[in-house]
Formats: structure tokens, C-alpha cells, sequence
């Protein structure tokens, strides 16, 4: 999903000619604590919630105190991801989205981003949750996805987190998976050596170890 994708419509963009306290009326009405700035279909900046209190007119124009806006942005043709990373990175609620000719195309907030992240990752979708740790060197997403998908299960999503240095077993693998039951699944992982972290599941999961300790318990009781 690009960035031309999740702009939200119901938000508005402030002008320079709007005063600081009718800014602040737009904010408490939407809810949110940024708003993007704009002369005509030119970006100035994001318009804080926090900068505006320590103003001490409410009657002073934006264009007054444009200086202290921050200017981050992202173009219409990026990532859903690049989108989430930027906001991340700056602690923005809301970023402004440009065409190649930088002129503002509209505001994508970060609730509505987030809700947008989850449906792409299938968190909505029944099904339960597979967290692997793997070696880096032994990660395969090809023999992982045969494994899985030869118990008749499907990966809806994926997310796969690098090894910090120097602790080259610590790399996970989140898996969501389109089944509540994976207990099939957790079997056959194990069985070709895979380590399971963790599973979230609305049903009980067994793992191989557990069958083997039941077999035994069942053989020393006969």
C-alpha cells in the first residue's frame, strides 16, 4: 500500500493566515496533536499541539512562528513501511504526503496508518501466532512455508527480526498463520529441527516433546 493510499481525508490542513488558538480548536476537535501547515498547495511544516501551548496569544498568526515547524514529509508513490518508519523515527502523529512536484496531497495520521499495518499483516484474520528462533545461516522462508503449508496450513503474514550482534541465535521468525490448531504444525517444525519461542493459539498447542514424554509415561505405566 502506498502513501497516496492512506491519506485521511477528514483532516485538515492549516494556512499561515490561521490563528494560533484557532489551530488549537481544529486539534481538540480532531483529536489529534499535529496538523500539517500549508501556503496554497505548498508544504510548510507540522503544526504541534506542544509548540503552539507555549505561545502566548492565541490570537498570533501561524505564519508568526512557521520557523519552529518541522518539515518532514513523505511522496505519494512510498511504502506503507517507509511511511511507518518515518513516523517512528521523528515521534510524529500525523505526516504530510507530496507528489514528485512537492505539492501537498493531504495527511496521513498515525492511528489510521497503524490500523492500516494490521490488516496488511492479517491481524484481524483468525489464526493462530508462530514465533521461531532460528539461526540466521539455517533461515529458509521457502522450506519453513513447505513445512508449514504440508499440514494443510497457510502463512497469512510474516515478519522476520535480524540477530543483534554477536548473538547470532536470537533471529525470530513471527508467523500468523490462517488456523487456530497448529499443533500439527509445531510437530513438524520441531521434528526438522526448528525451535519454537512461542504460539498463541485459541486451542492447546502440543509440541513433539510433549507427545514423546506422554508415549513414555503411557509405556512406563504398562
Amino acid at each position: 500500500m502506498l502513501a497516496a493510499e492512506l491519506i485521511d481525508p477528514m483532516l485538515p490542513a492549516l494556512k499561515p493566515t490561521d490563528s494560533v488558538g484557532q489551530a488549537l480548536d481544529w486539534m481538540q476537535e480532531h483529536r489529534i496533536g499535529q496538523l500539517a501547515l500549508i501556503d496554497q498547495s505548498e508544504y510548510r511544516g507540522v503544526v504541534s499541539e506542544e509548540l503552539l501551548m507555549d505561545v502566548p496569544d492565541d490570537e498570533q498568526l501561524l505564519s508568526e512562528v512557521m520557523r519552529l515547524f518541522e518539515q518532514v514529509y513523505v511522496y505519494e508513490t512510498q511504502h506503507l513501511l517507509e511511511v511507518l518508519n518515518l513516523l517512528i523515527e521523528n515521534r510524529l502523529e500525523v505526516v504530510a504526503v507530496l507528489n514528485e512536484g512537492r505539492e501537498f496531497m493531504g495527511t496521513i495520521s498515525a492511528s489510521e496508518l497503524l490500523k492500516q499495518f494490521a490488516q496488511e499483516l492479517g491481524v484481524q484474520e483468525t489464526g493462530a501466532i508462530l514465533i521461531l528462533s532460528i539461526n540466521e545461516r539455517d533461515y529458509s522462508m521457502a522450506e519453513i512455508s513447505r513445512l508449514i503449508e504440508s499440514n494443510n496450513v497457510k502463512i497469512i503474514s510474516s515478519y522476520y527480526s535480524s540477530a543483534a550482534y554477536g548473538m547470532p541465535d536470537k533471529s525470530r521468525l513471527t508467523l500468523k498463520l490462517n488456523r487456530r490448531d497448529i499443533t500439527p504444525v509445531v510437530s513438524t517444525l520441531e521434528r526438522f529441527g526448528y525451535q519454537i519461542e512461542a504460539a498463541f493459539a485459541n486451542v492447546p498447542v502440543e509440541s513433539i516433546d510433549q507427545e514423546r514424554l506422554d508415549l513414555l509415561l503411557r509405556y512406563l505405566n504398562t
